[in-house]
């Protein structure tokens, strides 16, 4: 759908990008863009990144929205933070519709019934490193997870990742880090789970698994993430970077591409082990919100047709 050649004869009403366009040139999205003009069909933009998380260098993005920010007939994004930074880049205004539930109601109504939580008694911290996208820098905050947790009678620090960069003969094995890992582990520091992709199902188990679930990066936007989280009642600790901190209630540290300040991080996980806060949304709120969500889409949709 990317392709000028599609967009140039396809049938459709409105087109609407959020995700997918990191292997576009900016030339090839400029030509998508014409070509939606050409035709009068109205182009709306939900910009979920402003910094993208699979990019060490920022610039790439920032050339593909120099092209699709200031194209579209509407904007939406996600947050009063992200409409703000769109308002002072390009001068244009955003709706911002908030990011609706990733979890499916029915087991969001299970886990928060509680017969799919676990029944021990450990307070666990969850560290993912997931496949190492590069916003993720997890061995700046791990002493600090380590010797915090560690203080903290009943609590264990858990750190899941991939095969592929955590096995020997992992693709896109991290030297550096799997060694840490291995060695901690080793010496009863942390709990290590080295498994391929989850499935949904089993990422949501596991999430449901957690009491907190840190977010170890130093750049990036908005979080489908910190949403599961909530979903399913375990409290996120998100970093000061983007935006993460507005989308719904959470705990946060200091961290961005220049500033780590670890006490804050030290501090924002003793304030969940101490006071076990319940952020999560409920699955009415999350039901309603995905109502006023479609409402608005819709709402959006004909006012960019009527215009066009």
């Amino acid at each position: 759908m990317l392709q000028p050649e599609w967009a140039a004869t396809a049938g459709f009403d409105v087109f609407h990008l959020q995700f997918g366009f990191d292997a576009c040139s900016p030339q090839q999205l400029d030509e998508l863009v014409r070509v939606l003009h050409r035709r009068g069909k109205p182009f709306v933009y939900t910009v979920h990144d402003l910094r993208n998380p699979h990019h060490e260098s920022r610039s790439a993005h920032d050339l593909a929205l120099d092209v699709l920010v200031p194209a579209a007939d509407h904007l939406v994004t996600l947050t009063p933070g992200a409409a703000r930074e769109i308002r002072r880049r390009w001068g244009r205004e955003a709706t911002v519709l908030p990011h609706p539930h990733v979890v499916d109601l029915p087991t969001m109504a299970a886990v928060q019934g509680g017969r799919s939580r676990r029944s021990d008694e450990t307070f666990r911290i969850g560290l993912h490193v997931k496949s190492l996208r590069a916003g993720m820098d997890p061995m700046t905050v791990l002493p600090t997870l380590i010797e915090t947790v560690g203080s903290l009678p009943g609590a264990t620090l858990q750190v899941n990742g991939h095969r592929d960069v955590l096995e020997g003969d992992g693709t896109r094995r991290d030297e550096r880090l799997a060694s840490y890992l291995h060695a901690a582990a080793s010496s009863g520091d942390l709990e290590l789970q080295v498994h391929d992709f989850f499935s949904d199902k089993d990422l949501w188990r596991y999430l449901s698994s957690l009491d907190v679930s840190v977010l170890p990066y130093r750049f990036g936007t908005h979080s489908g993430w910190l949403e599961a989280c909530r979903d399913l009642g375990t409290t996120v600790v998100v970093p000061s970077c983007g935006y993460f901190a507005e989308q719904g209630p959470v705990l946060g540290y200091v961290r961005d591409e220049r500033t780590y300040d670890e006490r804050s991080l030290a501090a924002a996980v003793i304030e969940a082990y101490e006071s076990r806060p319940d952020l999560g949304a409920t699955v009415e709120a999350r039901r309603e919100q995905r109502r006023a969500v479609a409402e608005a889409h819709e709402r959006i949709y004909a006012s960019v047709v009527d215009a066009r």
